[in-house]
């Protein structure tokens, strides 16, 4: 049985963020009579939540009342899967829990996307919905779904409220889940009765969860097995995923790797977790990864993977991946270990404690860390063969490649960048350099389109003073965009760069590729009718509008919006339809065929040691 307080809740966010948690509230001894409403307000202000987003309905109301008085922001957003983005891109940014309110039937259910979205990057939300009256459920009343059945796959837990003095054991115990073991989302689900219903609140509840012990620590014998790996290996490479970043390890990750001189690879969800400029750094890996870091994953004969999970889209055709490496896999969801590939040194444990406790033994054991200038030397060669790079649009167009990276140039390392999910999304993982955890945000597991702006918009919240760039698709901005509005009420300035190439382009992309040129249904119109036209639409929401149509415009508009601090600000860059990411391994294909540019395939055999 334990007592929850914002301390215990944070202890896995990055350190940067833990000072940030909110003033533990005082206990209240003397019951206080209110209602089951008040008791979820009082619940939640005594967690520490300064914020949360939502949208007011029937079956929520009862606790939008006492929300009017409390100390927690609530922020009214426009649709309610832009709530649970919003709480996402809040938690990704601070590493706090993120917070969204919805009511029942419809409410709950356009809440599904982002708890899905948050489930598969372990983001620690609580999703609080409303619910038909107690008498009511399961007789098809007016707006209800049985939220809790639809979510049960895609949440770490749920919980359907049966009584009102239950409130504070079950927030606290969801806030609790989220936060602890491997992050993810909770949602509780709340009867307009009991939110009506007259109770008592006191705080601190009592924790009831048997069973759930979360291995933080990792077995010394498996830590020291690990470390006679790295000391034997020949060709060893630390593969790193988003689990290094939650659990605030980037420190000692930097000095694993500095330690051992072993090549590091940061996915798509760690960017930021080792510095790109570092010079052990290979870059992504993946279907659209570097040359070097694909090829060191394939040629391995050692993976250190931390905080990964051997994702398809990293891995390409499973059985052909990494062929000849042995692998220790850490990580703190032991279901992840040995799901996809088998794990020679298995490690449950916290990331940072796994990463600290192998400093130490690689650092005591006799032969101590291997040598791998032979390794390194090939390495190296294949980065200076297979550079990341574009080519410029033959027709004159802005190339979007361009835009992206004179964004991270002129912005800087500092700021917070969201991505939506496509071509801009693989772009902007590879022309922005990323040197800082908690600098990236991006839909992984998922592939949420309409992620970005709403995200941008919680994490904007969560570090107020940190410059947010949203790093947008047209189609994808056309999902969510309706949040500029709340943005814009809300005084919520964050910057949206919309890549507009007229199309859905990755899928365009892959109709190049693999239909012959088949263009189905992926014209948008946003380039031939310009409808919309993004200028107006921004003004419309409240919003400053630009364009950038030309090379020559890029850095003045970027200047410009970097100067506007008191509104949302939307940039329409509109680039060239053709542009492709590179490189490539196709879906389905091994990492061994992976494409650096439209025909042009490297020749792994000739690099074999």
């Amino acid at each position: 049985m334990t007592r929850p307080t914002p301390e215990t809740l944070a202890h896995r966010a990055n350190p940067a963020t833990v000072a940030a948690a909110a003033t533990p509230a005082p206990a209240v001894a003397t019951p206080v009579s209110t209602s089951g409403a008040g008791s979820l307000v009082r619940s939640l202000e005594a967690l520490g939540v300064e914020v949360a987003f939502g949208i007011p309905g029937g079956a929520i109301l009862p606790a939008y009342d006492p929300l009017y008085d409390s100390k927690v922001r609530h922020i009214l957003v426009r649709h309610e899967q832009g709530a649970g983005h919003a709480a996402t891109g809040y938690a990704q940014a601070t590493g706090k829990v993120g917070v969204c309110i919805a009511t029942s039937g419809p409410g709950a259910t356009n809440l599904v996307t982002p708890i899905a979205d948050a489930y598969m990057d372990s983001v620690p939300i609580v999703a609080i919905t409303g619910q038909v009256a107690r008498p009511s459920i399961g007789t098809d009343a007016f707006q209800e779904a049985d939220i809790q059945g639809i979510t049960l796959p895609i949440t770490k837990h749920n919980f359907l409220v049966q009584t009102p003095e239950e409130l504070p054991r079950i927030l606290a115990e969801a806030f609790h889940l989220a936060i602890t073991g491997r992050p993810g989302p909770v949602l509780v689900d709340i009867p307009k009765d009991v939110l009506q219903a007259q109770t008592t609140f006191t705080w601190p509840p009592t924790l009831d969860l048997p069973g759930y012990r979360p291995t933080l620590h990792p077995h010394g014998k498996q830590i020291r097995e690990a470390a006679r790996l790295i000391a034997a290996a020949k060709r060893p490479v630390l593969y790193v995923g988003g689990g290094v970043l939650k659990a605030g390890a980037t420190d000692g990750l930097r000095k694993l790797a500095e330690l051992t001189g072993i090549p590091v690879i940061t996915t798509l969800m760690a960017l930021g977790a080792f510095p790109d400029s570092h010079p052990q750094h290979l870059g992504m890996p993946g279907m659209h990864g570097t040359v070097p870091a694909v090829y060191a994953l394939q040629k391995s004969d050692l993976l250190i993977t931390l905080g990964a999970r051997f994702d398809d889209r990293v891995t390409g055709k499973l059985d052909s991946f990494a062929p000849d490496a042995k692998i220790v896999h850490a990580d703190i969801d032991p279901a992840e270990i040995g799901k996809n590939r088998h794990a020679d040194v298995p490690i449950v444990g916290d990331a940072r404690h796994v990463i600290d406790e192998l400093i130490a033994a690689v650092s005591a054991t006799a032969e101590g860390p291997g040598q791998y200038e032979p390794w390194w030397a090939t390495l190296n060669e294949l980065r200076q063969r297979y550079p990341l790079g574009y080519e410029e649009p033959t027709d004159g167009s802005l190339a979007p490649q361009y835009v992206i990276e004179r964004i991270g140039e002129l912005v800087g390392p500092e700021a917070i960048y969201v991505a939506g999910v496509g071509q801009h999304q693989m772009w902007a993982s590879q022309f922005i350099k990323y040197e800082k955890p908690g600098t990236w945000l991006n839909s992984g597991g998922a592939g949420t389109m309409g992620y970005a702006v709403p995200a941008a918009m919680g994490a904007k919240v969560g570090r107020p003073d940190t410059p947010v760039w949203a790093i947008d698709g047209d189609g994808c901005f056309q999902m969510t965009n309706q949040e500029l509005a709340t943005c814009a009420l809300e005084g919520i300035p964050v910057k949206i760069a919309v890549i507009n190439n007229g199309n859905l382009g990755m899928v365009r992309q892959w109709q190049t590729l693999f239909y012959d040129g088949r263009y189905s249904n992926t014209e948008l119109g946003t380039h031939k009718h310009r409808i919309p036209d993004f200028v107006k639409l921004a003004e419309a929401l409240g919003c400053i509008g630009l364009r950038c149509e030309s090379k020559d415009d890029v850095d003045k508009i970027i200047k410009q919006a970097m100067e506007i601090n008191d509104a949302p600000v939307v940039i329409d860059f509109t680039v060239g339809k053709d542009a492709m990411v590179w490189p490539m391994v196709a879906a389905g294909t091994s990492n061994d065929e992976i494409m650096f540019a439209r025909d042009v395939r490297p020749n792994f055999e000739e690099d074999d040691l």
